[in-house]
């Protein structure tokens, strides 16, 4: 593949050239494997791409139907009401009209995360409050410090996107229903369960029946990854029918192609064959993750996604890594360096069938660490290579270390402010303070009482059983899976248990700041500085430091997912 295709990625901002535009570029009309673009290599099936091909001058010369008449075949076959559901030209789509009609004046969202949900807001002039998920824990989302960080911050619309992209962070069904009742004050709370289908760490992990009956829940989810169509452009979203009829009656009467319409009326025949393609990329996670995490100081951070998260090791940088892997291996990543929150050390990785995993490793092995084939990757001189693709946004995360505030940080640290751990002597950078204990003056509006009363403060994590790990990697250790004899449903957020969320103990003159102190913050690690430990390989087994992943488990290959992600539907 030519030199000149890297220069592709040079136009874009928030994301990846198409692989039209690489293919194209290439000059021999094959495109690279492709470890990019989240999407089911599975499914469809080549039967149904067959069938799909014999009807294609009647899928492209005609009209498709109406919109209500293919979301009423969707609906029938998630077993949906269609007065709640919404089917939009993509998950953009949906996304943009979010914005333009239910976000009013402010967004949170944690970052890194997808693109759209911080630039479409800043686009139409809304205040996006962006809450960095912390390197030193695995990028782990901490629904209590996010609570009070809103709170804080006096934000209107909060995003969560289960799992995250790009790290594959998972939070379980109960705490999400309990983040969500806090949260009933706000204009609007948005649950992204885009990539939902791949994970396994739950038996029924969506909240789309939850949404429908809250006044001011959206649930955003996709088809077109967990079914291999990227290129179709479908998706929809779950809210309870007043929400979903004002965003539905804003898209035009024929927002979905006749595609959409072909392969929404042709899943009913094939549940099998669908389920068994999310079988095996879950597989093929964990086999992927095991052999990644033998390659010398390569971290991958435990995911939930069709998708792994990895750190190249100290010396690497992402957009040398990403350009010598398209040039000399014909091999597609995703170099994280223009998404807010993350930098070029890290990479996302598309779960593969095995034959493509050991194209990559290999790839890897000679771009990283010089065998058979160049030198190993230099290391930019400036540290790390981040652009968010905004130069305001740049300055703003640069100066503030996404704290929002110039100085606020800096101000904190020099009063000996509880609750902040200065940076370490030989790093650079700026602390961020604890989110929970960000001053009322680093928002907007009055603050409402402390999230820490719906989400109380964790008790510290036991230690885990010993392990020949290093020290600081020891040190990063998640807490043990609950046993089998305890449901998630017995536990609280961040696993506390039941007795710790009795009303006696939940109330507010138990919860007072003297009563409940807030647990002493972690070091947190500034932008660009490698964690200290990171994970260690045992650690990524398709594991989410909160219950074991089954390897298998759902789906049934003789039943199809319902809208819940789960079970028979009739």
């Amino acid at each position: 593949m030519a030199d000149n295709v890297t220069s592709l990625f040079r136009s874009t901002a928030a994301h990846s050239p198409s692989m039209a535009a690489l293919t194209r570029e290439g000059g021999d009309g094959a495109g690279p494997v492709d470890f990019c673009i989240p999407c089911n290599p599975y499914f469809p099936t080549p039967a149904m791409l067959d069938t799909m091909s014999a009807k294609l001058r009647d899928i492209i010369t005609y009209y498709p139907s109406s919109a209500d008449t293919i979301t009423a075949e969707l609906c029938n076959l998630l077993q949906l009401p269609p007065q709640a559901v919404a089917m939009g030209n993509g998950s953009t789509e949906l996304i943009t009209w979010i914005d333009h009609l239910l976000v009013r004046e402010s967004l949170a969202v944690p970052v890194p995360t997808f693109g759209r949900w911080t630039d479409q807001p800043m686009e139409t002039g809304k205040r996006v409050d962006m809450f960095p998920l912390q390197e030193s824990s695995g990028f782990a989302l901490d629904l209590a410090q996010y609570a009070e960080f809103i709170r804080t911050r006096g934000t209107r619309v909060a995003v969560i996107c289960n799992p995250n992209n790009p790290d594959g962070g998972f939070l379980h069904k109960h705490a999400l229903v309990q983040f969500m009742d806090a949260m009933a004050d706000l204009d609007l709370v948005v649950i992204d369960e885009s990539f939902l289908e791949f994970a396994d760490a739950e038996a029924e992990p969506s909240v789309v029946q939850e949404a429908m009956i809250r006044p001011n829940v959206i649930v955003l989810r996709s088809l077109g990854k967990n079914f291999g169509l990227h290129g179709i452009r479908f998706g929809y979203m779950v809210a309870n029918p007043s929400l979903a009829g004002r965003v539905r009656s804003m898209l035009p009467k024929w927002n979905l192609n006749a595609f959409a319409e072909y392969v929404v009326f042709m899943l009913k025949e094939h549940g099998p064959e669908y389920a068994q393609s999310l079988l095996q990329v879950r597989r093929d996670r964990l086999d992927m993750a095991s052999q990644l995490s033998a390659l010398p100081g390569l971290t991958v951070y435990p995911s939930q996604g069709n998708f792994l998260f990895v750190r190249l090791p100290v010396g690497a940088e992402g957009t040398v890594v990403r350009d010598r892997l398209l040039t000399e291996h014909r091999i597609l990543v995703r170099e994280c360096g223009n998404k807010i929150g993350s930098s070029s050390r890290f990479l996302r990785l598309v779960v593969r069938p095995q034959v493509d995993v050991r194209r990559l490793v290999s790839g890897l092995e000679q771009v990283l660490y010089g065998t058979r084939r160049g030198a190993a990757v230099p290391e930019l001189g400036t540290g790390t290579s981040y652009s968010s693709g905004t130069a305001a946004v740049d300055r703003l995360i640069g100066a503030t270390n996404g704290a929002g505030m110039q100085g606020l940080a800096a101000q904190a640290v020099g009063a000996g402010m509880p609750g902040l751990v200065a940076a370490p002597a030989a790093a650079a950078g700026m602390q961020m303070p604890a989110a929970a204990q960000m001053t009322a003056s680093n928002g907007a509006g009055m603050p409402l009482p402390p999230a820490a009363q719906v989400f109380p403060p964790s008790p510290p994590a036991p230690a885990p059983a010993p392990a020949p790990v290093p020290a600081a990697a020891a040190a990063m250790a998640p807490a043990p899976a609950p046993s089998p004899a305890m449901a998630p449903a017995a536990m609280g957020p961040a696993g506390m248990s039941p007795a710790a969320m009795s009303p006696a103990a939940m109330s507010p003159a138990a919860m007072t700041p003297a009563a409940a102190p807030m647990a002493p913050a972690a070091a947190q690690t500034p932008p660009g500085v490698p964690a200290r430990g990171g994970l260690t390989a045992a650690q990524v087994r398709g594991t989410n430091g909160l219950s074991p992943a089954a390897t298998t488990g759902w789906p049934n290959a003789q039943s199809w997912p319902n809208a819940a992600g789960m079970g028979q539907t009739g």
